[in-house]
């Protein structure tokens, strides 16, 4: 299964590589199907690519949805 996540962008480089960061883990990114993502924009990263720029209230509505689907699975473990 592929997932995409919301994730802020702290670190542009010349070459359109980039690192972007989700709750203090960081993945080098590639940044050039998003040209006008820079340092504080939120993407979707799929498979070390930026695929989608999003505002920062989307980005943290989608975690939440992530954060309540995993409470529910650890809910449901013996």
């Amino acid at each position: 299964m592929c997932l995409a996540v919301p994730m802020k962008i702290v670190e542009v480089r010349p070459d359109r590589m980039g690192v972007a960061e989700l709750d203090g883990s960081r993945q080098e990114v590639n940044l050039a199907l998003v040209p006008d993502a820079g340092v504080g924009s939120y993407v979707i990263v799929h498979a070390g690519f930026a695929i989608e720029r999003m505002n920062e209230h989307e980005a943290n509505t989608i975690l939440e949805v992530f954060e309540e689907l995993a409470a529910q699975q650890a809910a449901q473990q013996p």
